[in-house]
């Protein structure tokens, strides 16, 4: 066997188990992943020197921001991204032109750079990394969020903005003659590639699939994802565009596809396999070497250019009527440079604007940024300030009945249709407006109030009511109100909502009359049902229902009686160990437990 696929496979491993190694690790230290694959890249690569050049890993690990990109887009509709345009070409622009205005400005105030090569490296900085901020977003689950879809916007446009950033280049390069017709040609040719991307995704994608998926080849229809999303991506490239943006196009046109599940499913392993990568390759470009040579400079450049940058885009997107709390989020996610900025910086010295040694310190500070945004991220989150709640004046009049219930989520609301039916007075209440309002509009008369509080309590009649139903959601609120209660009203009888089997554990020792976990009755039923449709007949269906609740309740009992660690699941004296199931027997015999 020859040495080169020997060393591509020891190189391939040495990459996948350094993730393997440090995503887990960064994750549970709280850093995040991003951060865990940078540091793996580090010392793999510069610290370590098992694996160098990473200027050969990095194009390919760049199709991780391609495939993310696609999946994105697959998640937007045409409507959508047309509602989104204030904020692409608005807010975006303004967040391009004067981030890197200002970058540019500090450069030549300082005398670092003369003003051409000031230009390029301060709009170079000026963007802002796909790959780490959408990520961030993705970690968090807030890529659908009103921050998360300004965010996007942004990057959107900063993808967009690296043609007339490329063509400034060529003219600051003492090329302007030559290259001002070919400006407009260009800008041309990608607005022509663009419509004809679109007008394909439109009339040409989705029958391609409907014929692929009537062959019913799995892998073809895998391999046709690839095709279009390397295809897209390698023609936005051709005509100047950001491969990125090839492919985000193409998932905006196949979003009302009925192939959008599938594609995502398919592309999804490549995806995160590959962005993974990218990072990694990050980390290996680190150059330790110009960062000890330039450690005074970088530790004074790194953080004015993220303080910039994020006071820049929070100042924008408050005038863009963002929320405090939002417009914060969005500058601690952007504020790194981007990996265009290598693209970018690489051409300037291709067009005699920079030295190799500038540039080198240019992708250095980029690199450092984006190592700093996870934690930057991290700490904004202590310059959030709590949510304004809406709040509305209650004087709980009529208030005061057989049950009062507390919380009405859709739990509460199910039980609540239940003691109506029956007859029975429900006074109910709830601390979130709209969900008041929302009640209101189908006959429930709720009032305004926080349960956790005594006075409202009070003044909902607590001391009238025979049966206290606490429904509200989260653990902590139901073990704070039910904590209240016992207290002062001990005498109450408490029906409480239990969040999952630890939690009706710590209820029970409260000695609440009954707890109901939130999901077992609904799972049961569900299960029931599931097994009657394959065929069991409905008497043997009821009696396995009947024999796993039993079962269940058996084993809280026990767990009960010996005691449970709080987030082990294991008895201080021995493990709960869950009976094995066995079908019940037809006829009038009670299921028996297996031993």
């Amino acid at each position: 066997m020859s040495t080169a696929p020997t060393l591509i496979f020891t190189e391939a491993l040495v990459l996948l188990g350094g993730a393997v190694v440090a995503a887990p690790i960064f994750r549970k230290l709280g850093l995040g992943t991003v951060l865990g694959y940078l540091a793996a890249g580090a010392v793999i690569g510069p610290l370590a020197h098992i694996i160098t050049g990473a200027e050969e890993i990095l194009p390919v690990a760049e199709l991780g921001v391609v495939f993310l990109l696609f999946v994105i887009g697959l998640e937007l509709k045409p409507s959508t991204l047309w509602r989104m345009r204030a904020d692409i070409f608005g807010l975006g622009s303004a967040q391009v032109l004067l981030g890197g205005g200002l970058l540019t400005i500090a450069a030549v105030m300082f005398q670092l750079l003369d003003w051409k090569a000031a230009v390029v490296a301060g709009f170079g900085l000026s963007l802002s990394s796909t790959a780490f901020a959408l990520q961030i977003l993705n970690d968090r689950n807030d890529m659908n969020s009103a921050y998360g879809q300004r965010t996007f916007s942004v990057l959107l446009f900063q993808d967009l903005a690296i043609v007339p950033l490329l063509a400034m280049i060529s003219i600051l390069g003492n090329q302007a003659g030559s290259q001002s017709a070919s400006l407009w040609m260009d800008i041309g040719i990608a607005i022509a590639a663009t419509l004809a991307m679109i007008l394909t995704g439109r009339y040409v994608l989705t029958p391609l699939f409907q014929i692929i998926a009537r062959t019913g080849a799995r892998e073809v229809m895998i391999a046709a994802a690839l095709f279009v999303v390397l295809g897209s991506a390698m023609l936005m490239q051709a005509v100047g565009l950001s491969m990125a943006m090839g492919a985000f196009l193409a998932g905006v046109m196949l979003a009302e596809s009925s192939y959008r599940h599938e594609l995502e499913a398919d592309i999804e392993p490549f995806r995160g396999i590959l962005q993974a990568l990218f990072f990694i390759a990050v980390g290996l470009s680190v150059q330790f070497n110009v960062i000890f040579d330039n450690l005074l400079l970088l530790a004074l450049a790194v953080p004015l250019i993220m303080l910039v940058k994020g006071l820049s885009i929070y100042g924008l997107c408050r005038l863009a009527g963002s929320s405090h709390n939002d417009a914060l989020r969005i500058a601690a996610v952007l504020p790194q440079g981007g990996e265009f900025g290598f693209v970018l910086f690489t051409t300037a010295v291709s067009a005699g604007l920079f030295s190799n040694a500038t540039a080198s310190l240019l992708i250095s500070i980029v690199t450092l940024t984006m190592a700093l945004t996870p934690v930057v991220a991290s700490l904004a989150n202590h310059l959030l300030k709590g949510e304004a709640r809406e709040e509305i004046e209650e004087d709980f009049e009529g208030a005061g009945s057989d049950v009062l219930m507390i919380g009405f989520s859709r739990f509460g609301q199910i039980a609540a249709q239940i003691l109506l039916a029956s007859g029975r007075d429900v006074t109910i209440i709830d601390d979130s407006a709209d969900r008041i309002r929302q009640a209101s509009m189908f006959g429930f008369r709720i009032y305004f109030g926080d349960g956790t509080r005594l006075d409202m309590l009070r003044a909902a009649g607590i001391e009238k009511a025979k049966i206290v139903a606490v429904c509200t959601q989260k653990r902590d609120v139901t073990d704070k109100i039910v904590d209240l209660i016992a207290a002062e009203f001990p005498h109450c009888r408490l029906f409480v909502r239990s969040y999952d089997r630890v939690h009706s554990l710590s209820l029970r020792a409260r000695n609440v009359e009954y707890e109901l976990r939130e999901t077992l009755e609904s799972g049961l039923k569900f299960g029931r049902s599931a097994i009657t449709a394959l065929g069991v007949s409905e008497d043997t269906a009821a009696a396995i229902e009947d024999d796993i609740r039993r079962r269940d309740e058996e084993r809280l009992q026990l767990q009960a009686v010996d005691g449970l660690r709080a987030g082990t699941h294991m008895l201080y004296n021995r493990p709960v160990q869950p009976e094995p199931l066995v079908k019940p027997k037809r006829g009038a015999e009670q299921p028996e437990d297996a031993l």
